[in-house]
């Protein structure tokens, strides 16, 4: 059975207060979420000591950090300039201590780059492969995984289905490298919710669970019973992040969709 993880999207450097982060916390921790998922970000903004320790205290895991806002810094694993490739890399070669600490994946979906960064997907194809493959090098040493989202067409310019995402890490040929899944993304690209699932099977290393209208869950079209089945069909027990971004408080979201979670599996809410 799937854990429950909540994404905090704004980077834990927006708060107001080391108090704001904790009272996040121990609210997630009450609505029944047993992780959250973290921008990873250089520096983090907040004190890692501290950060463990409030994380203890609450009962709470990051089980996965997010790296896209690296790329709203100018980093991009497809970029022309082989110097901006490198700091990419570098960069996220940085982050695989962090990870490593917090026994956390690390996310890696818009540092792929857009259409922009480089309009032919096969060069860019290339040198993402050539960048994640010097990353999970030091990635296997370290003992730690990467996933790769397969983010929309409208949002990232290559690898946009999961079959396109696994054809990606064949290549880049690392068992510290893995697929992941998104429901809103599924929702785009895919022509079943489930089947990509079934297809990544026990390889599967993360999953986002969201709306397809980004709102409340139960708002849209999303069948999160139906992937919630299937991900016990292949007996996935890793952590399933609730990602809502619009539409709702936080503390709406993160108590509604938990709930709505937990009756697909028939348990108490």
């Amino acid at each position: 059975m799937a854990k429950f993880s909540y994404i905090l999207l704004e980077p834990l450097s927006s708060f107001g207060s080391d108090d704001e982060i904790k009272c996040i916390f121990d609210f997630l921790r009450e609505c029944g979420y047993e992780g959250v998922e973290l921008n990873i970000t250089e520096p983090m903004g907040v004190d890692l000591d501290h950060l463990e320790d409030w994380l203890e205290a609450h009962q709470l895991v990051v089980p996965s950090f997010l790296t896209g806002i690296a790329y709203d810094e100018g980093l991009c694993l497809s970029s022309t300039d082989q110097i901006v490739r490198q700091h990419t890399v570098e960069r996220l070669n940085n982050y695989l201590d962090t990870a490593k600490r917090f026994n956390a994946v690390l996310v890696v979906g818009l540092l792929q780059g857009l259409r922009r960064d480089e309009p032919d997907p096969s060069i860019a194809n290339g040198r993402i492969v050539e960048c994640l493959q010097e990353v999970a090098s030091l990635a296997e040493k370290k003992e730690v995984e990467l996933v790769i989202e397969p983010v929309n067409h409208m949002q990232v310019g290559f690898n946009n289905t999961v079959a396109e995402v696994r054809q990606l890490i064949e290549r880049i040929g690392s068992p510290a490298i893995k697929p992941m899944v998104d429901t809103i993304h599924l929702n785009i690209e895919e022509r079943s919710l489930t089947q990509p699932i079934l297809d990544c099977g026990s390889e599967l290393g993360h999953v986002h669970l969201c709306e397809n209208n980004g709102s409340l869950f139960g708002t849209g079209n999303i069948d999160f019973a139906s992937v919630l089945q299937t991900l016990d069909s292949i007996n996935y027990d890793r952590f399933a992040s609730v990602k809502v971004y619009r539409g709702a408080s936080f503390e709406e979201a993160a108590r509604s969709s938990i709930q709505l979670l937990k009756k697909c599996y028939n348990t108490e809410t």
